[in-house]
């Protein structure tokens, strides 16, 4: 029986263990003898609406700790939630928060791949920089890329398969290293950033609760999450050479790969056509700069990109949020002014409408990420308005607080909880915002304080994202996959990336626990413990 060509050949799978090579194996068959994608999430939809009928009847049910209402488990059967799935489906899709970024980026993309930018400057990239220190560099960049939130998974990954297939390793490697870098490092970073001030904004209302004077400062974490990187950096970068990339092996371009001519010298038309998009990429940034800079505007409002009211209150993180939010934007308009001005420079494209060709072209080869994204939406949907996330997180939390466990046992815990719900609820703030309120201020009551809270949650959150198919940029990392290798399936995907999330959970529950036994600061100002006021 022949293997399915996005299997490794068996001749290359040398990395790791004998018996960690054959887990990973069984994993990875597994998952490729389940259906097509778009079909598993059919059956996670109906799964969810027979666990809601169930729940509904049984009376499963939590209290939310901030507002006290009772929240229950809907039937999706129950003509509410039916009227819902039908009148809401164009928006359900629509509001599908990667959609929109996917294919607003793939419109400028798609020209800059198909006049061979990408190629050209990949290959030019490559040359610069020494090959050895490739994977380390890819994943730190894509732990700092995280400052760009969405925007990380949609230019940095698919980048990262395009630089080691530039450099003549397998792309499918590239693209593990940078997804294990974006997700499993996705609280990790050497600077606080919008994210920070997001889940320590939550962090402050649940504290509230207890002290209502408390304040949250955005660098409450900035220690733990620098620690972080420099956790997560070194152990991707042994993952992916000793585990990832013996398994793939080497790779043999094909024509239709997105980046064919490997090892190719630059000729004289290709480094004219970079030229010109370097000077059109300098002008892009420019000009967000210009958006970006308060001092430029003196007119009302100020600078488009800059919150002037935010920046007033001292807030300088959230003065940036514009400048961050249109970083998706950013990222087109950048892919499409150089595309267009390395094709004319390079004579690749000397027609309009040989431009608009490459942009509708590009569009086109994103129809099975449409469709992977009206079902996953759906499900995604779906299983907000059943409440089983909510109560099933709510309840966790309870019950975590009320086992009596040792500080540096109890946030170890945080830590396996938010890693084990996070496989089936995705969004970060919004598991937050219910774990929160019970945590927060029954952790401080024990004597951790919230910024320590926060931080073992932010852990245990990131380490499973690159496993979870239900993480919202999952179908779209295994459609990059599939544009290098057809046919790359789920399990192959899953089974790439188990070795991560299991190193990266195994330290991160060490680095978590072992700060509180060493009672390190958090961040500045914020310790681990925390008395209550009035409980000395």
């Amino acid at each position: 029986m022949t293997s399915p060509p996005a299997t490794p050949d068996a001749s290359v799978r040398s990395g790791g263990t004998p018996r960690g090579r054959r887990l990973l194996d069984a994993i990875e068959r597994a998952g490729n003898r389940l259906p097509d994608p778009v079909l598993i999430f059919l059956w996670l939809i109906a799964a969810v609406i027979v666990l809601s009928v169930i729940g509904a009847a049984a009376g499963w049910q939590a209290v939310n700790p901030v507002s006290q209402k009772t929240i229950e488990a809907s039937s999706l059967l129950a003509s509410g939630n039916l009227t819902r799935l039908f009148v809401e489906m164009p928006r359900t899709l629509m509001n599908f928060a990667p959609l929109g970024y996917v294919l607003l980026v793939m419109l400028g993309a798609g020209i800059a791949e198909r006049t061979g930018l990408a190629g050209a400057a990949m290959r030019a990239g490559v040359g610069l920089a020494p090959r050895s220190l490739l994977t380390p560099i890819v994943i730190f960049v894509s732990v700092m890329a995280n400052q760009a939130s969405d925007a990380a998974f949609v230019v940095m990954i698919p980048l990262a398969g395009a630089l080691f297939a530039a450099a003549g390793r397998h792309p499918i490697v590239g693209i593990a290293a940078s997804f294990a870098g974006v997700a499993g490092g996705y609280s990790a970073n050497l600077l606080p950033g919008q994210f920070d001030a997001l889940l320590l904004g939550i962090t402050e209302v649940a504290a509230q609760l207890l002290v209502p004077d408390w304040k949250m400062t955005v660098t409450g974490n900035w220690y733990f999450i620098a620690a972080m990187t420099f956790v997560i950096v070194p152990i991707g970068w042994f993952v992916t050479e000793r585990v990832v990339a013996p398994r793939f092996g080497t790779w043999t371009p094909t024509a239709e790969a997105p980046v064919a001519a490997v090892g190719a010298e630059l000729t004289d038309a290709e480094r004219r056509g970079l030229r010109a998009a370097g000077f059109s990429a300098l002008v892009v940034v420019v000009l967000f700069g210009v958006l970006s800079w308060p001092a430029l505007w003196s007119g009302p409002g100020g600078a488009p990109l800059f919150d002037e009211a935010a920046a007033a209150e001292g807030r300088a993180t959230q003065a940036l949020q514009p400048f961050f939010e249109s970083l998706v934007a950013g990222f087109f308009l950048l892919f499409l002014v150089t595309g267009i001005a390395y094709g004319r420079a390079a004579g690749v494209n000397r027609h309009h409408r040989d431009e608009i060709r490459m942009v509708s072209d590009g569009m086109a080869s994103m129809a099975y990420y449409i469709v992977m994204a009206f079902v996953a939406a759906h499900f995604v949907a779906m299983f907000n308005w059943s409440n089983l996330g909510v109560i099933t997180a709510i309840n966790g939390a309870a019950a975590l607080v009320h086992v009596g466990l040792p500080a540096p046992a109890l946030v170890g815990a945080l830590v396996l909880l938010a890693a084990t719900i996070n496989l089936a609820i995705g969004s970060a703030s919004a598991k937050w915002a219910m774990l929160a309120p019970v945590l927060v201020p029954m952790l401080m009551l024990l004597g951790i304080s919230p910024e320590m809270t926060t931080a073992a949650y932010r852990m245990g959150d990131s380490v499973t994202n690159p496993i979870t198919p239900l993480l919202v940029y999952f179908p779209l990392v295994l459609v990059f996959c599939q544009r290098w290798v057809p046919g790359f399936g789920m399990g192959s995907l899953i089974a790439a990336m188990l070795p991560y999330s299991l190193s990266f959970l195994v330290a991160g529950l060490v680095m978590t626990v072992g700060w509180v036994v060493l009672d390190l600061p958090v961040g500045p100002g914020a310790s681990v413990g925390y008395v209550v006021p009035g409980l000395r």
